[in-house]
This record gives C-alpha cells, sequence and structure tokens, in this order.
C-alpha cells in the first residue's frame, strides 16, 4: 500500500508537469500559425508579435526563429533578421531555405563575401536550387554586375516559363539596363500568366513609370489596388504617377490616404508638399515640407525641397529661415568638433545660403582660415564688416591678416585675389523630367541642386545659373547653348530607403555629344550630400587644368591660379593665343595647332590664389600677351580624354524592388 501511494506521489508530481511542457507546446503552435496567417496579410508587426509569443513558450521552435527572421527583413531591420536566421539554422541545419535568407539578409547589410560563401555552399549540393539562383542574381546586382543576372533568370525562366518571380525579376533587371523591349515582353507575359497578382500588376506600373509611360503606369497602379485595396506601395507609385503626370491634386489626395494610413509617413507628406508647389499653394507646401523634416530630420531631399522653397519665395530677413539655417549650423560644429572640416564647411554654406546675415559667418570664416586660405578668410571678415556685423574681435582680426598678407603675391602684382580667381569652365546642371524615382518625387532636381550647391565652391568650374528642371534632353541641349556652357551636366538618382545611386552624364554644349559619365553609390546618412559631392568631384578631376595669364612684368607672367588649386612651384606650363583652344566635339579635352602655342610659363611662387613665374616664349618673336591661356600639357584630338565610360553602376532601386519580390 504504500508502494502505491507512493507511485501516485510520482505520478501526481510529473504528471502535471508533463502538462505544462505539453500546453506549452501547443501554445506555441497556436501562436506561430497566427504569425503565419499575418504574414500571409502583410501584417507584419502582429506577425513578429507572434512569434515572438510563441519563442518565449518554446525557445526551440526553428520555424517561429526562421518565420521571424522574414519578417525583420520585410521590415528592413536586417541586423535583427541575421540574428534569428542564424538561430533557426542552428536549430534546423539541413535547411537550404534558411541558408537562402541568410545570404539574403547579408547581401542587404552590404557583406557579399560572406554571402557569396553561402551561395557557393548551397549551389554546389544544389546546383539549380531556384532560391539559391535568386538570390546568386541579386548578389550580382549589388556588385553592380546586372548582365550576369540577366544570364541567371533567363535560364530560370528556361526552367520555370510561368514562374511569377522569375518573369518580374527579368522584367526589373532588364528595365534598369535600358532594355524596355524585352521588359516590357517579360512583364507582359508576367500579367498574362498571372491576371489576378496585385504584385504583378504594381512591377509592371513601375515598369512603365521607367520607360516614360505615365498613363500606362497609372492604369496598371489602379488595377493593383483593385486587387489589393489596402496595398499602400502601389498607392504611393500612382500618386507618383500623377505626379509626373500634371495631376497635382489628385497626387494630393492619394498623399492623403497614405498620410491617413501612417501620419509619421515622411514621404506621403513630401509628395503633398511637392504638389502644393506645382499648384502655386506656396504658404500651405511650406506647411506640409516642414511637417515632413519634423518627421525625418535627416531626409536630404525632403530639406532641400523646403530650403529652395524658403530661398525663392521668402524675404532675406524671414526668421523662419533663420530656423531652419540653424539645424546646418548646429550639424556644422559637430562636424568641426570630431575634424570632419569638409562636411562643417558644406554644412555652413546650406546654412548661409539661408541665412546670409547668420552671425555664423564667422565660424565658417575661421574655417577657411584652418583650411588654409586666408585671403578668403580675410574676404569673409570684410564682408561682415560691411554687413555692420562688426566688432572690436573682428576689426581686430582684420587688421592682423591685412599685416600678415601684406607681402603676398597678389599684393605685389596689385590685384584682388578673390575676383581674378575665377573658374573657366561652365557647366550647366540639369535633372529631366522624365527621369524619376518611386522613393522620392522629383528626386533629379534635388539631386542636380545638391551638385549645383557643391560646384559652386568648385574652383574650376562656374554652374551656370539655369533651371534645373527641363523636360528633355533637347532643351537642356539648348538652354545650355544659349548661356554659351562649355559642358552640360544631367542628373539622375536611383534610390531605395538606405542607398543612393547617382549617374551625372556629360555632353558637350556645341554638339550635343556625349562627352563622359560620372557614377556614385553611397549608403547610410547624408548619403545625398557624399554622393553629390562624388559627382563633382569625378567631374572636376575629369576637366583639364586651364587658366589665365592676367599679368606680365617683363619677364614674368601671373596667373589666376594658385596653390588652391594644385600649382606647384616648378611646374610648366604651355600659353596659348587666347581664342585659338576649342572644345573636343565628344568627351572632355581641347584641341588647337602647335603653332597656338605661344610659350611656357615656369612657377617660381605659389601663393593660395595666384602663381608668378618665369616667361619663356616660343620662337623668335615674343607673342606671350595678358590674357592668353593657359595648359598644364598640350591636348588635342589625338590626346583627348575621349568619351568616357562610366563604371558599373550599383542599382538601389532595383535592390529594393527585387527584395520585396519573394
Amino acid at each position: 500500500m504504500r508502494i502505491t501511494v507512493a507511485l501516485l506521489g510520482v505520478l501526481l508530481f510529473v504528471t502535471p508537469d508533463g502538462a505544462l511542457f505539453a500546453q506549452a507546446g501547443v501554445g506555441a503552435n497556436a501562436h506561430y500559425q497566427a504569425g503565419r496567417s499575418f504574414m500571409m496579410a502583410e501584417n507584419w508587426y502582429s506577425a513578429v508579435e507572434s512569434f515572438l509569443e510563441a519563442l518565449r513558450l518554446n525557445q526551440s521552435h526553428a520555424g517561429a526563429a526562421a518565420a521571424l527572421a522574414e519578417c525583420y527583413y520585410e521590415l528592413g531591420e536586417f541586423d535583427q533578421a541575421l540574428i534569428w536566421v542564424r538561430r533557426a539554422r542552428v536549430l534546423s541545419r539541413a535547411n537550404l531555405s534558411l541558408a537562402n535568407l541568410e545570404a539574403s539578409t547579408l547581401i542587404a547589410l552590404g557583406r557579399l563575401n560572406e554571402a557569396q560563401s553561402i551561395i557557393s555552399d548551397i549551389l554546389r549540393v544544389e546546383p539549380h536550387n531556384r532560391e539559391a539562383v535568386f538570390v546568386a542574381a541579386e548578389l550580382d546586382i549589388a556588385r553592380g554586375r546586372a548582365g550576369d543576372a540577366v544570364s541567371r533568370y533567363r535560364e530560370a525562366a528556361r526552367r520555370f516559363p510561368d514562374d511569377r518571380r522569375v518573369l518580374v525579376s527579368l522584367a526589373l533587371v532588364l528595365g534598369s539596363l535600358g532594355d524596355t523591349d524585352n521588359a516590357r515582353a517579360y512583364i507582359d507575359r508576367a500579367l498574362e500568366r498571372h491576371p489576378g497578382d496585385f504584385r504583378v500588376y504594381y512591377y509592371a506600373a513601375y515598369l512603365a513609370s521607367r520607360a516614360g509611360r505615365i498613363p500606362a503606369g497609372i492604369v496598371y497602379a489602379e488595377n493593383a489596388l483593385h486587387f489589393r485595396p489596402g496595398f499602400n506601395p502601389a498607392r504611393s507609385l500612382l500618386a507618383s504617377l500623377r505626379f509626373r503626370a500634371g495631376q497635382y491634386e489628385e497626387a494630393a489626395r492619394l498623399a492623403d490616404e497614405l498620410i491617413a494610413a501612417r501620419r509619421t509617413d515622411s514621404l506621403a507628406w513630401y509628395l503633398k508638399g511637392m504638389a502644393y508647389i506645382r499648384m502655386e499653394r506656396f504658404a500651405e507646401a511650406q506647411i506640409l515640407l516642414s511637417t515632413a523634416a519634423d518627421i525625418d530630420p535627416d531626409n536630404e531631399f525632403i530639406r532641400a525641397a523646403l530650403e529652395e522653397l524658403l530661398i525663392t519665395r521668402t524675404r532675406l530677413e524671414d526668421p523662419v529661415r533663420a530656423r531652419w539655417a540653424a539645424w546646418h549650423f548646429n550639424r556644422a560644429r559637430e562636424f568641426r568638433s570630431r575634424h570632419l572640416i569638409d562636411q562643417a564647411l558644406f554644412q555652413f554654406r546650406r546654412g548661409l545660403r539661408l541665412n546670409p546675415y547668420a552671425p555664423e559667418r564667422r565660424e565658417y570664416a575661421d574655417l577657411l582660415r584652418l583650411q588654409g586660405f586666408p585671403a578668403r578668410h580675410l574676404e569673409e571678415l570684410r564682408f561682415m564688416q560691411d554687413l555692420g556685423m562688426g566688432d572690436t574681435a573682428l576689426n581686430d582680426a582684420v587688421e592682423a591678416f591685412n599685416a600678415l598678407l601684406v607681402s603676398a603675391l597678389f599684393r605685389r602684382w596689385g590685384v584682388d585675389p578673390i575676383m581674378v580667381s575665377q573658374p573657366l569652365w561652365n557647366v550647366a546642371v540639369f535633372s529631366l523630367a522624365s527621369q524619376s524615382t518611386f522613393y522620392h518625387v522629383d528626386a533629379g532636381a534635388g539631386a542636380a541642386s545638391f551638385v549645383q550647391d557643391i560646384l559652386v565652391h568648385e574652383r574650376n568650374i562656374r554652374p551656370m545659373s539655369l533651371e534645373l528642371r527641363q523636360p528633355s534632353f533637347a532643351s537642356a541641349f539648348a538652354a545650355a547653348r544659349a548661356v554659351g556652357a562649355d559642358y552640360f551636366l544631367v542628373v539622375s538618382v536611383s534610390e531605395n530607403e538606405r542607398d543612393i545611386s547617382l549617374t551625372g552624364e556629360l555632353f558637350v554644349t556645341r554638339t550635343g555629344a556625349r562627352a563622359a559619365a560620372f557614377n556614385t553609390f553611397r549608403t547610410g546618412p547624408d548619403r545625398l550630400r557624399d554622393a553629390s559631392r562624388g559627382i563633382a568631384n569625378q567631374l572636376s578631376a575629369a576637366l583639364p587644368f586651364r587658366a589665365e595669364l592676367i599679368g606680365r612684368q617683363h619677364n614674368q607672367g601671373l596667373i589666376n591660379k594658385g596653390r588652391a588649386d594644385g600649382v606647384r612651384v616648378g611646374d610648366e606650363f604651355d600659353i596659348v593665343q587666347r581664342g585659338r583652344a576649342e572644345l573636343l566635339n565628344e568627351g572632355i579635352g581641347l584641341v588647337y595647332s602647335p603653332q597656338d602655342v605661344v610659350g611656357r610659363l615656369i612657377i617660381e611662387t605659389a601663393d593660395e590664389e595666384v602663381a608668378s613665374g618665369r616667361l619663356v616664349r616660343n620662337g623668335f618673336f615674343d607673342r606671350i600677351t595678358t590674357g592668353d591661356e593657359v595648359f598644364l600639357s598640350p591636348v588635342n584630338a589625338a590626346a583627348g580624354t575621349g568619351a568616357g565610360t562610366a563604371a558599373p553602376a550599383v542599382d538601389p532601386e532595383l535592390r529594393a524592388l527585387l527584395r520585396t519580390l519573394r
């Protein structure tokens, strides 16, 4: 009897505990199934909640860990997705789908070599693993090898001719490469084979938008919303298409629907503000863009649009300018405290565009001094005196720098260094209305504005003051010719929520022929500024050194370029008779006859803004005169730089679209 009672005690002790484990397992599975239902409805937040609860009840639930990784991937939280997919792989080592998801996540994080290792292992085991083929193609695109991705997709289309993902992926990549006819053929096939799929209509709308077929894009986007009324990406794309079609009221109405769905949707506020600018409702546009900037202070496109509106539509003394300028000044101080002088200069300049009378101009002047530009530092201090902003410290600084520069080269020659050191390359900067991203409407104009603003401070280039937004290449060509620009630069944008790629195509204004192409890719904060700086730097480096002989005293000559332009003691330059050098018909460079070379200049003294040296005539007669042009080396048709070829560009927009195509 005692034994029976003891056994019963053990059973009473064990059974409830086992029941608890069983109940926990049932509960975890219930939450997991609920999470899968939320995933089907693309309710990622509720899905995350369900999977986290499932894992709280059962830490070894591999399915919940894997699904949680997928949710974080869809939300763009790739670092968190990586944690969970690796945890899931520990629980389910043989699962190749999880290996593919880990590789995709690593690609999104930019860890391409690690992703390559995983994909190679998968394809070694299963050469035709369909998901691995998609991930391998995504890796090709991330490395700027879209052509290789096309080959992979074509092979997949041969094996799976009706597969929605294969057909749409192939259409998107071909569209990004400019092969609009084949892209259209594949998306049409996808529409034919999957007539009720809202996603296929969405991608068809995007491809039509990219090809400039705006009415067709509108119809496709409306069909996507017909099959999935709450699909906000399609609504956002439709609003962008309405904007591009000039239907600004309808674009604003759609933006209101997006805002109603999520009040913190800064891009919807931005789109509505841009639509109001087009409707010339400037006061309301200012409020809308201010709201967007308050929601997302670091969004450079929003801030650029707002600042452009303030500069063009408000008085210099308007206090709202000072408020938005202060943001730039505060950032400039942050950069300066970290010894990032170039970034600090950029922020000061953006702030001073808004509020030229700001006392922060003194801090900007100090940065110029630290950069080794005492003459420009003095010029800024004198400008502040002219504005009535002088005080004892500032006046003393002006006096001190005047004394410091008393023996400067420009003083000995009696020239104003700021006035004579003028850029000699005239470049017009444009964006075309046909180019637009699905992320920020009018992104091309925003990027062109940044590039132009940076070029204002490039010593070799003068950006022409023209309307940035041009309806077509022909209108840009005509506008550049009308003002006598040497070249014109057409800026285009590809972006997603984290990355941006800028392309600048340079054309010879005289002929309209292509001169060169420049690409930059940036990610993280300040990516628009950094990418714009990359385009400006490439353009500046591509244009040949060019100066003017601005003074002559016997056998000594003075040019309007100095140390700040890279001129060093001992440099030798050719002097070419004024007006004889011509631009190459295509490519970057100048052409002139050897007979037009009238002499050489050997630099003996190089100052900040100007340089002087010994003149050596070419031939028996001295034909060197003030106004002649000075070049670093002979440039002729044979030695020209050619048309230039852009390096393979990474397309962030394409990567974002393929990432959502799962």
